[in-house]
């Protein structure tokens, strides 16, 4: 039903709901609230703390005065009491608060009194009569049912449209609407959910906290085992979905062309990739950081090769793709392979791509454009995929040309790409299933030889001294060094540094003779890329940087990294930003500057625990999911309702029904799970950049 046809809706009001991007009822009913007024208890006036709402009932003890303060603007005040204090309340341009409010008459109010005990603009209603005074029960929970009394929803709105409108359209919604129930009876008996209709009238409009957190349960159960589903039911299309079968070859000549025998993981690791390629591959190779995972792509890509058949790979930042272009072509070089990089409108590398000259494609955003056309594409691989949403990913996929592949004299069916991923992040198992769950996964452990752990040190500011000595030491050593802050410019915390004027400060005060540069994410990437390639060129010996170093090119000469306001920071990033340094077989270092004591047991696993996947399960169990989830949410929809740093419980509930489902009826073509299996196309629509 389209949201116009809402009772006091409208052509005029609906465009105001457009703008928040609800077209239908169906949509206003899951627009659940930001937050809520718990407006159900009363306090004394003298327990009124400033800066915090609260009802109060008192009795107003004094006519309403008017002041009128310029042109445009009046006042109305007044003061209230009860037993324990008086309050002054002021009201700006309401001329109907001299007539609503009465000399020596009780109301209940509800508001967030200032420092200087006055309320301003505070909503009041009459209390109704109640066996234990006139608006309380013994526990002192207002019975009113109007603006107070209540727990009251609060929306995400946009201008021209106020929380009662928004609080009336939805109760429209729900008076005129019966809401589809996508759960089954028996799933939502076993893990003691409610209705969707009970859930969605008492997300919107609770009775009581205990009704709230039930629809709350049912609705967040609900998204999560959806996403699960949707991303399951992907991974199963993707298997579906044919890539140009690749032929088994010797792989001798590629490991022949290595500089160093690789890794157990690193074998493995490509024997998936081997056995995916006969049919389709739709893989993440999930590795911690330093574990060797482009020598993997380079495996996979000589795989296309030898096939007869071209590689796409995609990096996140211009100075990464030439990383990875310099030290493919050396590699490939003796084996016959030619490697291009992509970064613009180079002609030259665009026609080689066209035409099939060069076999393996790496560039960054730029492999998207339109400019470029592959003649045989058969494996798209994206590095650092975290960095890029789905629709990039898919958008890489679909440079290859189906009917390229495909067999015309046989009317073979089309066939794609062969897809393959990377990240450096290790995921507790907990929640890859949530970021991950339409790839088939690989997880690489394990450090390549030459390799040793970063020396990790948490240190508080007595021992400042201690480190810029060992900064300049390595510097002389011939050693360069990260100085990673926690933000950009002036914080309103004195303590903590900011990463510009720190810059400022070392290059003045400390270390005047270095060559300093400065990295964060605001400077221009133009800008940001000739500075990364100046610090790996060595023409700079520090880099203070904010967390844009977290994925970036290798320094090998880099030994030390020194962490300002390490406590800002989750475990996993940091683990992230240590893998910076360590990279070319000298040994090094990180130095955890922490300013609250109380971080150190937490800041100590780093020191003691090299593993990222044991550093990724501490981070989860100490600070949550958000670390690993960041703003992004790695490409997949926003969460309406589920907030992973409380709901863990319910995660874990949906995945195991999920995998019940999955076991039971994959396909969810029963026909009690009709409605669920409609709720997951719906979904998968959305992820897809559908309808």
């Amino acid at each position: 039903m389209d949201i116009r046809f809402l009772k006091g809706v409208g052509e005029k009001r609906a465009r105001l709901f457009n703008k928040l991007g609800l077209f239908h009822v169906e949509e206003l009913l899951a627009f659940y609230p930001r937050t809520y007024e718990d407006r159900t208890k009363t306090v004394p006036i003298r327990e009124l703390r400033p800066g915090e709402s609260a009802c109060f009932r008192a009795t107003v003890a004094s006519p309403v005065r008017r002041a009128r303060i310029r042109q445009g603007m009046e006042l109305y005040k007044t003061k209230v009491f009860d037993e324990t204090g008086e309050l002054s309340l002021t009201f700006f341009n309401a001329p109907y608060v001299k007539n609503a409010l009465i000399c020596g008459e009780t109301y209940v109010f509800y508001g967030k009194p200032g420092q200087n005990r006055e309320l301003i603009n505070p909503v009041f209603e009459v209390p109704p009569p109640g066996p234990a005074g006139p608006d309380q029960d013994p526990g002192g929970t207002v019975r009113s049912q109007g603006i107070t009394g209540r727990i009251l929803p609060v929306y995400r709105t946009t201008a021209g449209l106020t929380q009662g409108a928004l609080r009336s359209s939805i109760r429209q919604a729900l008076e005129n609407c019966d809401p589809p129930e996508t759960l089954p009876d028996g799933l939502r008996g076993q893990y003691f959910l409610c209705t969707a209709r009970f859930a969605l009238e008492n997300i919107h409009f609770p009775q009581n906290l205990e009704m709230l957190n039930v629809a709350r349960k049912r609705l967040v159960f609900e998204e999560l085992l959806l996403l699960q589903l949707g991303l399951a039911a992907r991974r199963g299309r993707m298997k579906k979905t044919p890539g140009p079968p690749f032929e088994a070859v010797d792989m001798g000549p590629f490991y022949k062309a290595l500089p160093f025998v690789p890794t157990d993981a690193q074998r493995e690791a490509i024997g998936d990739i081997q056995k995916d390629v006969a049919t389709g591959c739709n893989r993440l190779i999930q590795g911690d950081v330093g574990c060797g995972k482009t020598v993997v792509a380079a495996a996979a890509a000589y795989l296309a090769f030898r096939n007869g058949y071209q590689t796409a790979l995609m990096a996140p930042t211009g100075i990464l793709a030439e990383q990875h272009a310099r030290s493919l072509q050396t590699l490939f070089a003796p084996i016959g392979m030619r490697v291009g990089l992509v970064t613009g409108r180079d002609k030259k590398a665009l026609d080689g791509i066209a035409n099939g000259e060069i076999d393996l494609a790496v560039g960054t955003h730029a492999l998207l454009s339109e400019s470029v056309s592959f003649a045989r594409l058969g494996l798209a691989i994206t590095d650092e995929q975290h960095r890029f949403g789905v629709e990039q990913r898919q958008k890489l996929f679909e440079k290859g040309k189906p009917s390229d592949c495909g067999n015309r004299e046989t009317q073979s069916p089309p066939l794609h790409p062969h897809r393959l991923v990377m990240s450096a992040t290790p995921i507790p198992r907990t929640l890859a299933r949530i970021l991950y769950g339409d790839l088939d996964v690989t997880v690489m452990r394990g450090l390549p030889p030459g390799r040793t752990p970063v020396g990790t040190y948490v240190v508080d500011e007595g021992f400042r001294a201690r480190v810029e000595g060992f900064v300049r030491k390595t510097v002389e050593a011939g050693g360069q060094v990260y100085i990673v802050c926690p933000v950009i410019g002036e914080s309103e915390e004195l303590d903590l540094q900011a990463a510009d004027v720190y810059a400022e400060k070392i290059k003045a005060d400390v270390y005047p003779d270095l060559r300093v540069g400065l990295l964060h994410g605001k400077i221009k990437p133009k800008e940001r890329e000739s500075v990364m390639r100046a610090f790996a060129d060595g023409e700079l010996q520090l880099l203070v940087a904010t967390t844009v170093i977290e994925v970036g090119v290798d320094v090998p000469n880099a030994t030390l990294m020194v962490v300002e306001n390490a406590e800002r920071f989750g475990l996993s990033q940091l683990h992230q930003l240590r893998g910076r340094v360590g990279r070319g077989g000298k040994a090094s270092h990180c130095v955890l500057f922490m300013q609250n004591e109380s971080a150190r047991e937490r800041l100590e696993v780093l020191r003691k625990e090299h593993d990222g996947y044991a550093v990724a399960e501490a981070d989860l169990r100490l600070r949550g999911p958000g670390d690993f989830f960041g703003n992004r949410q790695h490409g997949l929809p926003e969460f309406k309702i589920a907030d992973l740093s409380n709901d863990m419980d319910v995660l874990r509930a949906s995945r195991e029904a999920a995998d019940a489902l999955g076991k039971a009826d994959p396909s969810l073509s029963l026909p009690g799970h009709a409605a669920l299996k409609d709720a997951v196309e719906m979904l998968l629509r959305r992820i897809e950049g559908g309808d």
